[in-house]
């Protein structure tokens, strides 16, 4: 069942709780990565639905808005454009799911963005047009949630983006895997163990476990990553620090 709730009220406020400390602990800019309070009113300039990627069109402006803005030949733009979306899109339900169990479903219609130019901003901001938040026991949350998020939207973004660059599958769905990751380690204020298994859960459910591997480290939780998202091929080389490049298994 889909729970339908209007623009206003408090179905996203255990979110934006998080996202706010998220900000707080990484001194991130205020709105990085999401609308302020992550829905758009009708009628608002700038924004394009998610749906839009899925036809072509307008993920070829993405590609190219990321190709300028790392200076990646074409495979690493799109593997990078895919990491930057990926994150922001499954953050809200990951979040969701960690602080309240509260899952807001983000298929294509109900997803919003814009490509960001400026460079102290993320290549993409994530917003939802409506909320509809999944509901039912958790397993049904965790169905619905797949539904929405992977079988509705990244796979068949997925497909789209394979038309255009060689990128492997199981690539793509490792930068998937990391943001879910980093997403729970980075936003979940919790023991590591709880932080562990929480990432667990989802990653599972979207059927992307074996692509990220987490454990306790000094400082908290280490993500370590069992694919890579190609960004020590760009002019200036990046290895990220949970790369599979650099704790290969």
């Amino acid at each position: 069942m889909i729970v339908a709730k209007p623009l206003v009220g408090p179905g996203l406020a255990p979110v934006e709780r998080a996202l706010a400390g998220l900000r707080q602990r990484r001194q991130a800019p205020a709105t990085g990565g999401f609308a302020p309070g992550l829905l758009v009113p009708a009628g608002a300039p700038g924004w394009t639905p998610a749906s839009a990627l899925l036809a072509g069109g307008f993920l070829d402006e993405l590609l190219v808005a990321a190709k300028q803005r790392w200076n990646a030949p074409p495979p690493a733009a799109a593997a990078l454009a895919w990491r930057s979306y990926t994150y922001w899109l499954a953050l809200p339900a990951v979040l969701g799911w960690a602080t309240n169990r509260r899952v807001p479903l983000l298929t294509p219609d109900d997803v919003l963005v814009q490509i960001t130019h400026r460079r102290d901003q993320p290549l993409v901001t994530i917003g939802l047009r409506r909320l509809r938040l999944a509901a039912g026991p958790e397993p049904d949350l965790l169905r619905q949630l797949r539904a929405s998020l992977r079988d509705a939207h990244l796979d068949p973004l997925l497909a789209q983006l394979q038309t255009r660059v060689n990128l492997g599958t199981r690539t793509l769905l490792g930068s998937l895997a990391s943001a879910v990751a980093y997403g729970a380690v980075r936003g979940v204020e919790a023991p590591p163990a709880e932080i562990i298994a929480t990432a667990g859960t989802l990653l599972s459910a979207l059927g992307v476990s074996e692509l990220v591997h987490l454990e306790p480290g000094p400082d908290g939780v280490a993500v370590q990553r069992r694919t890579c998202c190609l960004a020590f091929t760009l002019p200036e080389p990046k290895v990220c620090s949970g790369c599979c490049l650099r704790f290969p298994r």
